[in-house]
Order: C-alpha cells, then sequence, then structure tokens
C-alpha cells in the first residue's frame, strides 16, 4: 500500500491523537502543560469545585511570570496586586503536586522562554499553556497550543486538548537577511503582508533558506508571533541546530533512550510532495528593519517607509487605520523615522533571550541612553538574566544607563506595574502594540532588539543599519 506524504504537523498530530469525540473533535494528549499565574488561580477553583485533580503532575509546571514585579530585589510586596495570583498558584502547586517556578526560584522566568530552556518541550512533543504565545514552542519541531480558560481546566484533568484539526499552510521565507535584519522584521513583515486574519484556520510551517540560516533563538521569535498572523500555532522542522540545542537539557532524553531519541528527531521533517491547503514564498532579500505605526502588529512599514494613508483603503479598513492614526498621533505620509521615543522596553517572550540581549548591547556599548529616555532591560528568564551577566551584559546597559531587572513579562502585558507614562511614545521588543496595552494612552511601536537599543541612544527611532544613526539626540516631542 502507498504511504500517503505526510506534513511534520500531521506526523505529530496523528502520533498524539487519542481518540475521537462524536463532535468529529480529535482529542490530542499534551506531553508537557505549563500554568502561568493570571490563569491558573481560576482553573485550580475549578478543579475542586467538580471534585477533580490534575490528571498528570509530573507533567505538569507552573510559573509566576505575568503579574510578578520585575524591579531589583523584588519581593511579593513589590506588586501588592499580583499577590493573589502567585498565592493562588502556590496553593495549588501545593494541592495538586506540580513543580512550581516561583519568584525566588533560580529557573523562574516566561513560560515561553522557560519551557525550551529546561526541556519541557522537545522536537515531536505536543505542549499546551494557557497564553496566546504558546505557539513559540514551535520553533522545537514541537506542536505548542494556546488554551483557554476552559480549556485550561480540561487540560489538567485530562491532559488533553479536543479540538479540529487545523489547515495547514506553509511560508517559505526564501533569499538572504541583510545584516541588521532579523526574525522579529520578517515576521513583523509577514504580519504586514497577510494581516491579522490570514493565518486564520491554520497551522503554519516555516521553511525556507531564511528559516534554515536562523538561530534557534531566532527562530523562538519567528513562531512567537505567528498568533498575530491569526493562525493556531506555528511549527519549524528540527534540524541539526535544534537537536545542538535541546539535547543537554536538564529534560532531555538521558542514558539508553537519548540514542534513540536523536534518531527519531533527525527523521521529523514534511515529506516531500506532502500537501499544503496553502502555500506562500516570499522573498526576505531586500526586506529593511521593520516598525509598527499603528496599533495592531499589521500596521508595520520598513524603517524607510511612511505612515499610510487611510484614504487609499477601504472604507472598513480605512476608518480603523484612521482611529490607529488619532491614537499614535500620527499622520498620513509621515516617516516613521526620527519620531521621538519616551521609553525603550527590551524585553518579552518575543526578544528577551541572551542572543537578543547581545544584540542590543553591541549598539549600546560605549554609548548613552539619550536624556528623555527611560529605558529598560527585562531578560526573559532568571537564567537568561545569569548568563547574560556571566557574560556582562548587564554591566554594558548599567554604562549606558539602562535599567536592568528580574525576569518576568513586564511592560509587554502591563499587568505587573510596569508600565510607560500616559501618551508615552513607546518602542518594544515585545508582540503586541494594542491601545492602552504598555499603560493609558501609550503609543507603542514594535521593532528588533537593536531597534530598540538604537531608539534609545538616538532618542528616535532610527535605522540601525545605517552608519550614523546614533550620532546625537533629540528632545522635543512628537
Amino acid at each position: 500500500m502507498t504511504r500517503v506524504p505526510q506534513t511534520l504537523f500531521t506526523k505529530i498530530w496523528d502520533e498524539h491523537r487519542a481518540g475521537v469525540r462524536a463532535d468529529g473533535r480529535d482529542i490530542i494528549y499534551m506531553d508537557r502543560h505549563l500554568v502561568h499565574d493570571l490563569h491558573g488561580s481560576h482553573a485550580f477553583a475549578k478543579l475542586e469545585q467538580t471534585d477533580r485533580t490534575v490528571r498528570r503532575p509530573d507533567l505538569t509546571f507552573g510559573v509566576l511570570d505575568h503579574s510578578v514585579a520585575t524591579m531589583p530585589g523584588r519581593t511579593d510586596e513589590s506588586n501588592p496586586k499580583g499577590l493573589p495570583f502567585a498565592q493562588g498558584m502556590r496553593a495549588g502547586a501545593e494541592r495538586f503536586g506540580f513543580r512550581l517556578f516561583d519568584i525566588a526560584d533560580a529557573e523562574q522566568g516566561i513560560s515561553h522562554v522557560v519551557a525550551p530552556e529546561l526541556g519541557l518541550v522537545l522536537p515531536g512533543s505536543t505542549y499546551a499553556c494557557p497564553d496566546s504565545h504558546a505557539c513559540t514552542i514551535g520553533a522545537l519541531g514541537a506542536i505548542a497550543f494556546a488554551c483557554g480558560t476552559s480549556e485550561l481546566e480540561h487540560v489538567l484533568a485530562t491532559q488533553t486538548v479536543a479540538m479540529h484539526k487545523p489547515k495547514q499552510f506553509r511560508i517559505t521565507l526564501d533569499g538572504t537577511l541583510r545584516p541588521g535584519v532579523t526574525a522579529k522584521d520578517v515576521i513583523l513583515h509577514l504580519i504586514g503582508l497577510i494581516g491579522v486574519a490570514g493565518g486564520r484556520g491554520f497551522v503554519v510551517e516555516y521553511a525556507g533558506d531564511v528559516v534554515r540560516d536562523l538561530s534557534v533563538e531566532a527562530r523562538f521569535t519567528l513562531c512567537n508571533m505567528t498568533i498575530e498572523l491569526g493562525a493556531r500555532t506555528g511549527i519549524v522542522a528540527p534540524d541539526d541546530k535544534t537537536i545542538a540545542y535541546v539535547s543537554d537539557r536538564l529534560l532531555a532524553p538521558s542514558g539508553p533512550d537519548r540514542a534513540a531519541a536523536l534518531a527519531a528527531w533527525r527523521e521529523l521533517r514534511t515529506d516531500a510532495d506532502a500537501a499544503f491547503d496553502r502555500e506562500l514564498h516570499v522573498d526576505c532579500s531586500a526586506l529593511a528593519p521593520q516598525v509598527t505605526w499603528g496599533t495592531d502588529p499589521s500596521h508595520v512599514v520598513g524603517i524607510d517607509g511612511v505612515v499610510p494613508d487611510p484614504a487609499a483603503e477601504e472604507p472598513e479598513r480605512a476608518e480603523s487605520m484612521q482611529r490607529a492614526l488619532d491614537y499614535m498621533g500620527l499622520t498620513a505620509g509621515m516617516p516613521v523615522a526620527g519620531l521621538v521615543v519616551d521609553r525603550v522596553f527590551i524585553g518579552s517572550c518575543t526578544n528577551a533571550r541572551v542572543e537578543d540581549l547581545e544584540a542590543a548591547a553591541a549598539v549600546v556599548a560605549g554609548r548613552h541612553v539619550a536624556a528623555r529616555v527611560r529605558a529598560m532591560v527585562v531578560p526573559g528568564s532568571s537564567a537568561v538574566k545569569r548568563e547574560a551577566e556571566r557574560r556582562g551584559l548587564d554591566r554594558i546597559f548599567h554604562a549606558a544607563g539602562f535599567e536592568w531587572h528580574e525576569s518576568g513579562c513586564s511592560m509587554c502585558a502591563g499587568s505587573n506595574g510596569d508600565h510607560a507614562a500616559p501618551g508615552a511614545r513607546s518602542v518594544a521588543t515585545s508582540n503586541r502594540n494594542f491601545e492602552n496595552r504598555q499603560g493609558p494612552g501609550v503609543r507603542t511601536h514594535l521593532v528588533s532588539p537593536a531597534m530598540a537599543a538604537a531608539a534609545a541612544i538616538a532618542g528616535r527611532i532610527v535605522d540601525v543599519t545605517q552608519p550614523g544613526a546614533l550620532e546625537g539626540g533629540q528632545d522635543e516631542a512628537v
């Protein structure tokens, strides 16, 4: 019997399918499950109300990331509003017996940074987390799903997710990135190209020369913002880089299981001639650093571009674009380069790994933050923070006038007390630029770590790839 070629996603899906519900949804087994502080307490309370327990506490982990303060020397009292979330997670961990990475734990950090660091997720596995950006972990060749509050309770009780199999979309990224252009620029460009609903109903597999050239950490960035395409998740086939990244992690297979795991990971790929529901090729060779100008990630242009004119769009889109321009204090035709900056945030599950911090530090070394700017660096995990300090990156940032914080979600979600002043213009390496996300009236521009660092030094949005871009500052407001 001839075997039908399969995609990587289908192979993992089929291997983890435990059954089919009467409503036609597949029941997919989750190899690992990670709960964070904002949603854990509610799910634990629901379990108690229905007299259920956590089915696999040995495969369930918890983190404090969204609500914890990130200021140096933090304690529970540093962010009193977040204390109920922390207490709920601690009570859940004690009652149900799962491992919690608490505020003082050496492995504490943002869920999507901690999970791959520790080897909680491995190639070919499945992973669930009650956070939109669970898709980050697809960079390891795993299926990573975000789950809502109701689904979270279900996963805790059954270790499964019930869902219809998504359609499949392969995006092939062709060419070679110019120096200074990053995975963040690629994914922002893609979102601008196909829109925030362009991937709706799909799982995206990223392929092509650009993906092969990216580091594993850069692939995390690429997959992280797949949700901003509207897609269910993203995935990259594992290769030698992936295997080198995961093979010695704390929870990676060891002993006699190691050789078998390595061999299996090397076979994880989409078969030749496997069919996708949609295909897209994007040439990235001429791509410039990207900057968002509006209030969703599809409002993006190259640093050499201008704010688009709503009058050139269909009426419905024109109306939303005009609202975004009004909120951002911009007008059609303005260049994004030169916009004056008040705050810079380098952090989040999108861009707060060691590689990201090194890229930012390379820009700021020997320079100083502009007088009008408050700039902060928030490592993605406590392990990232330790490694960055071992490499001396904290000293570079301190000398340049940046604040150096503890690990957490920080200004990305704005739920821990880290936010900008009303009306401030913020440049951030995070994944969402929605209205009020970083504080009431805050105007957020999404960029790569190097671009954010350059904005902090210049006091305005500049093209970090251009010689002389960091010369001088600017104090007037825009």
